[in-house]
């Protein structure tokens, strides 16, 4: 028999003690707010109201409560204002640490007392063994980031036990640490881990929310990725990661919830403080609690304007830091989330915040930087220490790769660091997160493979996903037994890959991107739970190719400071005292390029010549041909005693190249659509003075 004491624990959430467990809610207009216990069979076997107010927060202490009890509240109140009170709904601990299992919708479930669907939240205790193994904390100049789903990276792999495909413990198993390992990778960014629901309408449609952009708990881990105690997997699945180097950066979804718009369902929020922790369209008489505002499209928008939503969301964010171990976020739809009365303010509660936390000014921070809301788009508008995911890197990218005009001056642009974006002495040149493929969109194999989408089996008659995707099937719409086509399109995954990782920036790599994954030209798999999404680990030979291409791409760039770490004269970021890197641009007849040269409609090839200028420092000549003709490309002099070697060459079948070039004629032919790299080396045997073009 459980009995309720008043207590004296002044914290939100089910906090354990030696004793019992102290429990505390915020239910604002709320009369009474009852502590519902259940047993493991989900029997409901103790209902207690919490007897202390401070406030409009609800406080009590149950001796005898320990780590695993199940438990939810069910809350009583005058609707009024706003607040909406439905005692026979089952509520979610807005800080629950763990949930019972997947909350799954169903209508009849739902119906009356709601205890049925609803699962139960668990009292977790804090106590896990880290065994000595530290953060990595990698310097902004090695942050390589992979996205990842928990369960698509791992469900198809022959490597990991079946038990564990899917899984938290699967994302961690000795094979997936080798192959990120492999590759490079220095962060592993998971797509939303914390418990969702997916919508009732996908339910209906027999499809699900396979991404997880659907919130309900912001502090518990998603059961459906757990074998048994998600939040002890989870922690290994962090720990084991960061014992081979990789950071946990995760993406994080609060700027709305799976309880929808005024017909939603009150499964949380909802029923502590409706007008509180969401956003209201606003009425001539106050806000219209009939309308919630929806800059997100989900139906409803999570109001951090309000400074209890604002506690929880920092709160969560500390949490998962503290003690969940991760490294930092990807914040989705990061606008919605600095609005107030509506309007996105860059200097705004959220942000100030943040910068004054101990705990959160030092976890990496990634804007998503816009929202669907009136004046959305804020790219480049958020504070100095934030990354940013740069849509205008992978548009101008892609475009100029696929061959549209007038892309070449951008190009350069985006290479540099996007510095129109990301301005001197003001932004790090890292806070570009550059990308050429995310989640919602093409794969980068389907980039080259589709000119439109293919999103039928969605249930929206095609309608759903992006429509402007920039991409080229060069000449069959999916996949081809066109031998001349594969070539071309194996080619064009080497150019985009190759630029990504010889960008000044943050790259961004998608799952699957290294060896060929394809969606079949779906760019929306959002609800698709299957082998869509899912990686897929039978390579073909093409794939072991890109996939070995990629390797060492990123190991070229990890052990270039030019094309990972550029530091040219007049950026204040670093100080004055750091050695200055140099650029020159060549038309491939030789000359420096003019005006002219950038705005001319046709221009499609140019030469990036980077590096140190003098001495035997590190220096590099990339040669990009973006057009349809083979060009041939005078070279600018490397140097007295000094030759240029190619490195890599993406018109070749593995991107390197067959011979090196004839060093003293000092021309390169760059193959069309295709891209060179050649480095500065000193010339072997006897001194040799290469011609010195005029």
């Amino acid at each position: 028999m459980f009995v309720m004491e008043s207590g004296t624990g002044t914290r939100l959430g089910a906090h354990p003690d030696s004793k019992g467990c102290h429990f505390g809610v915020w239910a604002s207009g709320a009369s009474r707010v009852e502590l519902c216990l259940f047993d493991e069979r989900g029997e409901e076997c103790a209902r207690l109201p919490l007897p202390r107010t401070v406030g409009q927060h609800h406080y009590g202490y149950v001796p005898g409560v320990m780590a695993g009890q199940r438990y939810g509240y069910r809350v009583h109140g005058e609707a009024q204002s706003g607040l909406l009170f439905d005692p026979q709904k089952l509520l979610i601990d807005p800080y629950a640490r763990a949930l019972s299992h997947p909350l799954v919708w169903r209508d009849e479930h739902y119906e009356g007392d709601s205890a049925v669907m609803v699962p139960c939240a668990l009292v977790v205790a804090g106590d896990f063994d880290w065994q000595g193994v530290a953060k990595p904390a990698h310097a902004p100049d090695e942050l390589i980031v992979y996205e990842a789903h928990v369960k698509g990276m791992t469900r198809l792999h022959p490597g990991v036990p079946e038990a564990l495909r899917g899984t938290y413990l699967g994302m961690c198993h000795p094979v997936m640490i080798d192959h990120l390992t492999e590759l490079g990778v220095t962060a592993v960014q998971l797509m939303p881990v914390a418990a969702f629901m997916a919508e009732p309408r996908l339910e209906k449609l027999g499809l699900t929310n396979y991404w997880g952009y659907n919130p309900i708990a912001f502090f518990a881990p998603e059961p459906r990725y757990g074998c048994g105690d998600a939040v002890t997997e989870f922690k290994t699945m962090v720990r084991e990661l960061h014992r081979a180097g990789i950071e946990v950066i995760l993406d994080v979804v609060y700027n709305h919830t799976a309880e929808g718009g005024a017909d939603g369902p009150m499964l949380s929020f909802k029923g502590f403080d409706n007008a509180g922790y969401y956003a209201f369209e606003q009425g001539p008489h106050g806000p219209d609690y009939q309308r919630h505002l929806n800059v997100t499209g989900c139906g409803n928008s999570f109001n951090l304007d309000h400074p209890n939503a604002l506690r929880l969301v920092l709160d969560a964010l500390r949490y998962w830091v503290t003690e969940m171990g991760v490294d930092g976020f990807r914040f989705d739809l990061a606008v919605t989330l600095a609005r107030e009365v509506n309007e996105f303010e860059p200097m705004g509660a959220f942000f100030k915040a943040i910068m004054a936390d101990p705990v959160l000014s030092g976890a990496r921070l990634i804007a998503e930087p816009w929202d669907i809301g009136p004046f959305g788009y804020r790219l480049g508008q958020f504070p100095s220490q934030w990354s940013e995911i740069n849509d205008r890197y992978r548009d101008t990218v892609r475009g100029f790769w696929r061959g549209d005009a007038g892309r070449m001056g951008d190009f350069a642009t985006r290479l540099l660091g996007s510095r129109d974006l990301f301005p001197k002495g003001w932004r790090s040149p890292h806070s570009s997160v550059n990308f050429l493929c995310y989640h919602d969109g093409f794969t980068l194999d389907d980039l080259v493979s589709y000119n439109q989408r293919h999103n039928q089996v969605n249930g929206e008659e095609n309608r759903d996903g992006h429509s402007h995707n920039l991409s080229c099937n060069h000449g069959v719409e999916g996949p081809t037994l066109d031998p001349r086509i594969n070539s071309l399109r194996q080619q064009q995954k080497r150019n985009l890959i190759a630029t990504l990782l010889l960008s000044q920036g943050t790259p961004h790599l998608l799952a699957g991107d290294e060896m060929g994954r394809s969606q079949l030209g779906n760019n929306n798999a959002y609800c698709q739970d299957n082998r869509i999404s899912w990686v897929n680990w039978q390579l073909s030979p093409d794939d072991e190719k890109l996939l070995v291409f990629t390797r060492q791409m990123l190991a070229l760039r990890a052990g270039s400071r030019v094309f990972r770490d550029l530091r040219l004269k007049g950026e204040n970021w670093y100080g004055e005292t750091v050695a200055c890197h140099q650029v020159s641009w060549f038309h491939p007849d030789g000359h420096v390029l003019t005006e002219q040269d950038w705005s001319a409609p046709m221009a499609q090839a140019f030469a990036l010549d980077v590096g140190l200028m003098e001495g035997e420092g590190e220096r590099w000549l990339v040669l990009f041909n973006a057009s349809d003709y083979d060009i041939q490309f005078r070279l600018p002099s490397p140097g007295v005693g000094m030759e240029w070697v190619q490195t890599i060459d993406t018109a070749t079948n593995d991107g390197l190249p067959f011979l090196p070039d004839d060093i003293k004629r000092q021309v390169a032919v760059g193959r069309c659509h295709s891209l060179k790299l050649l480095a500065r080396k000193r010339v072997s045997g006897a001194a040799q003075v290469p011609m010195v073009l005029e």
